[in-house]
């Protein structure tokens, strides 16, 4: 693997994607299924969201990515994701666990770190006050929002990935992207500032990695370098928040194989 090039390594990932059509399991909050679901679709995954307890052991078995998002959680939300990750580590899933607001809340921070130290196999999708918060790091957060760069994150992300080896990956998302691994990092040179101008980018992002989880990357860089690409090709046609939100569909729908490979930019940090 590591004699491939990561662009290379992505427009494989793509390429099986699309021709899978993963089934993505989304155990996720309120104000983003619509608009993850719509990501899942337009590259080519098959989304389903799931609430009920009596349905997860089902789903669990047919699916092939699965992600748990936090962002409108409360106590039954809490303990069916609990119950979902025990179902999951049955089931040999990765899950991609998106910690929404975990630097915000006492309990969010709870809830994130119980499902850590829960799921035999995950990886971490947040921006870097999240990461931060899950780590022990002292950091500020604006409600959801991170008041840290990204790359103020990446001690702590190393900080997770050497305490527990059940995370495969970190991915903190900001002006800059992120992957971090045990061995190595990538940094992406897309995206664009309009991204954190709509409501649930970064959790479309984790329904993205689950989708490339199912192909076999655990990573998490295939999924960030094509949604930062997507963004950045996407502001090239609106500077306005709500039609980007649709142009960049657009722009994740059309990608292919010969443009992600003359123009995707990753620098890989040993």
């Amino acid at each position: 693997m590591s004699s491939v090039k990561p662009v290379q390594r992505i427009c494989t990932f793509l390429k099986e994607l699309k021709q899978a059509s993963p089934l993505v399991l989304n155990l996720t909050n309120y104000v983003v299924m619509q608009s993850s679901a719509n990501t899942l679709l337009a590259i080519g995954a098959s989304p389903i969201m799931a609430q009920s307890r009596h349905e997860i052991c089902d789903l669990m078995k047919v699916c092939s990515g699965v992600v748990f998002n936090i962002g409108t959680v409360d106590q039954t939300f809490y303990e069916r994701l609990l119950f979902a990750a025990t179902v999951a580590n049955e089931n040999g899933h990765v899950v991609v666990l998106d910690p929404v607001g975990a630097a915000a809340t006492p309990f969010r921070k709870e809830v994130s770190r119980a499902l850590m130290q829960k799921l035999n196999r995950y990886i971490i999708r947040a921006n870097a006050s999240e990461v931060m918060a899950l780590a022990g790091f002292a950091c500020q957060s604006k409600g959801v929002d991170a008041l840290e760069q990204s790359e103020q994150a990446l001690e702590a992300a190393q900080a997770i990935l050497n305490r527990d080896p059940s995370c495969l990956s970190v991915v903190i998302s900001g002006a800059t992207d992120w992957i971090v691994q045990k061995d190595r990092c990538y940094k992406l040179a897309h995206g664009h500032p309009l991204m954190a101008r709509v409501t649930g980018s970064g959790c479309a992002l984790s329904a993205l990695t689950a989708a490339f989880v199912a192909v076999g990357d655990t990573t998490g860089l295939a999924a960030a370098a094509l949604w930062s690409f997507a963004g950045e090709m996407a502001s090239h046609r609106t500077q306005s928040p709500g039609t980007f939100a649709v142009e960049i569909l657009d722009q994740l729908y059309q990608l292919n194989i010969e443009s992600i490979e003359e123009q995707i930019k990753v620098i890989e940090h040993a």
